[in-house]
């Protein structure tokens, strides 16, 4: 498969896995539960959630920069690249003006669609908005990240009403909705239903292609009641049938064909039965609201914001990709829309699905959170925090012993770490007792400080005393700190 190459590329493919792992500092809380927004830079954010979030997220929503020119957006990732560097604290320029704009603008975003592929889970989607600026650069990297098997479709979104930009050839009205599943085949939307009455349909068929040499083999005597009935018109000339003899047979069979004579000419009629059927919403997206309607949403809340998306377009993105239990999670979280929609529709089916909102910008407290609040959600709010491993690649001095501790415990048993009273100790989950001894060596003096009776230890020391054989007999795996403590 064709890969699509800019200034850069080399540099960004696996920056996502150098990007350094923080911890997420919980500045407050708003009512009880586990919905977050936090405040930061996305990419160290994102990388932030993947202990926990790994394979989890089931639906992701973003909407990043358009690269109009107009957006005033920044690139600031510290790549190691002096050819980057002189790109970081510029605001990316228009079309005509600024030659590396695409550039920097897919050396931002291949990093973050990374480490977003890492978290969604396998029966999951990611929709991202776009305009014509970079949809198709966009189409390309999402095939190289996502697999162009797992490409699901690229929605049209009428955004506009009426007239839009300066030119008087075209009135640019819609946007897109590009969408990637991480594994096609275990994504599951859901479909619109409709109700149905009972109803007849003439077996035969009608209008311009109702003769029998248009579909030879579709001229066959049907037998019903030990009559013979073949698809004779009105008129007496020779017709065709809808369906194949085989379907027919089959309609047949299960009691769905009915013979009538009407004047002493036969027909046969096709019975549906009452009930509901099934079929997939389309990708044309319209009469859902607009970017106006978002910003007079907004207003009522007694917020501004240029260019919300409206609540209903994300209403319709999530009703159609999660189940009451998912999480949804938008790493470019603007005014909240994301989490709006979310409540909205929990409201509506009882459901119980979670959002994890990021925001870069100072707004992310007094407008996205804000917004969160007036609409009656609860979060906790979440700020960047310590690094976990210094400059040295050693763990920092400055992170509490505790966030260590969840750090490591969760890395080795998926599971919340909960203070235990015994020092040292991280918890015991299916026989296993972890320990975490930080820069104390793994010794037999070490070995008597442990009270915990397990079938398996593991345990994470600055180094280790014990021999092989030792350490066989009692069970015990040593982690040496800091190289064997899991990295994201």
């Amino acid at each position: 498969m064709p890969n699509l190459s800019w200034l850069g590329k080399d540099k960004v493919v696996t920056y996502h896995q150098k990007v350094a792992y923080h911890f997420l500092d919980k500045k407050f809380s708003v009512g009880n539960s586990e919905n977050a927004i936090i405040h930061g830079d996305n990419l160290i954010a994102l990388k932030s959630l993947l202990p926990r979030y790994e394979n989890k997220i089931k639906c992701i929503y973003i909407d990043p920069p358009y690269n109009t020119g107009n957006e005033n957006w920044i690139y600031n990732d510290n790549v190691s690249d002096p050819r980057l560097q002189r790109w970081i604290g510029e605001v990316v320029g228009k079309e005509g003006e600024d030659l590396t704009r695409h550039d920097k603008w897919l050396c931002m975003m291949y990093p973050r669609l990374r480490l977003l592929q890492k978290l969604l889970s396998d029966d999951g989607a990611i929709f991202i908005s776009i305009d014509d600026n970079e949809l198709f650069y966009l189409k390309c990297i999402c095939d190289e990240i996502f697999g162009k098997s797992n490409f699901v479709a690229n929605f049209v979104c009428k955004s506009k009403q009426g007239k839009v930009g300066t030119s008087a050839t075209i009135s640019n009205e819609h946007e897109y909705i590009i969408c990637y599943a991480k594994n096609f085949p275990n994504l599951k939307f859901k479909m619109v239903v409709k109700k149905s009455e009972g109803r007849k349909e003439n077996l035969r068929q009608w209008g311009q292609a109702d003769k029998r040499e248009d579909r030879p083999t579709m001229f066959y005597p049907i037998k019903i009641d030990g009559v013979e009935i073949l698809p004779i018109k009105d008129d007496g000339t020779e017709g065709r049938w809808r369906v194949s003899e085989k379907t027919a047979q089959e309609l047949l069979k299960d009691n769905q064909l009915e013979a009538v004579n009407k004047n002493g000419h036969w027909n046969i009629y096709r019975k549906f039965p009452a009930g509901e059927t099934s079929t997939p919403y389309g990708t044309w997206i319209e009469n859902i609201g607009t970017t106006a309607k978002g910003t007079i949403a907004l207003k009522n809340l007694g917020l501004n914001f240029a260019y919300p998306k409206p609540v209903e377009l994300l209403e319709f993105i999530f009703n159609l990709a999660t189940d009451e239990d998912s999480i949804i999670l938008d790493s470019f979280a603007g005014s909240g829309t994301t989490a709006h929609a979310v409540i909205n529709l929990n409201a509506a089916d009882g459901g119980n699905r979670k959002f994890i909102l990021i925001e870069l910008n100072e707004y992310a407290e007094n407008i996205t959170a804000e917004r969160v609040k007036r609409v009656g959600g609860e979060f906790n709010f979440y700020e960047i925090g310590a690094l976990l491993f210094d400059d040295d690649d050693f763990i920092n001095d400055a992170v509490p012993f505790e966030r260590i501790c969840e750090y490591i415990y969760f890395s080795e048993t998926r599971k919340n770490y909960q203070p235990c009273e015994e020092k040292n100790l991280l918890g015991v989950d299916d026989d296993t007792a972890y320990y975490y001894f930080g820069s104390e060596n793994l010794s037999w003096t070490t070995l008597a400080k442990i009270k915990t009776r397990a079938k398996v230890y593991v345990i994470y020391a600055d180094a280790c005393n014990l021999s092989e054989d030792e350490m066989q007999k009692y069970n015990i795996h040593f982690r040496q700190i800091p190289f064997d403590v899991r990295k994201y």
